[in-house]
């Protein structure tokens, strides 16, 4: 097996808040946790959609970026799932990461303080330089796009 690569990330965490934590040793994605202490948050089934926080504020080294994603046992279990995702998470950002899921489920879905809810991938960033043209090169394709390949 290839070494995994490791990047160290600063982060600040909230009184009764978990720290970013892989399930195991080879898993891409942290599990980010609710940061409820005294409450619940219940998302209403079919669309039922919050903004949790997760009490961590990340320093993510530049050149990278934090990826909010969904964790497949909640959108498998119960439909719920993360609305942007991927979530962008900028090394310049240092505010609370907060994560918006959404049920597309049939019942409603209770978050609870200390819950998994998403998991952050660290991914290096490239940025383009973009340069104002009057053409672009032409292809087979063209402009045909969204299912003109077929479905």
């Amino acid at each position: 097996m290839a070494e995994k690569q490791v990047i160290t990330v600063r982060v600040v965490v909230a009184e009764s808040a978990s720290l970013p934590l892989y399930a195991t040793e080879y898993a891409a994605g942290a599990d980010l946790c609710a940061w409820l202490p005294d409450r619940t948050i219940t998302l209403k089934e079919h669309g039922g959609q919050a903004l949790i926080p997760t009490g961590v504020m990340l320093e993510i080294p530049s050149g990278y970026e934090g990826q909010v994603r969904p964790r497949s046992g909640l959108a498998a279990k119960h439909g719920v799932t993360v609305l942007n995702s991927p979530g962008t998470i900028d090394s310049d950002y240092r505010g609370e990461v907060k994560v918006i899921l959404i049920n597309h489920g049939s019942q409603p879905f209770v978050i609870s303080h200390g819950q998994r809810i998403a998991q952050l991938i660290l991914a290096p960033v490239i940025q383009g330089r973009f340069i104002e043209v009057e053409t672009i090169t032409a292809t087979n394709r063209g402009g045909r796009g969204f299912g003109s390949t077929g479905v």
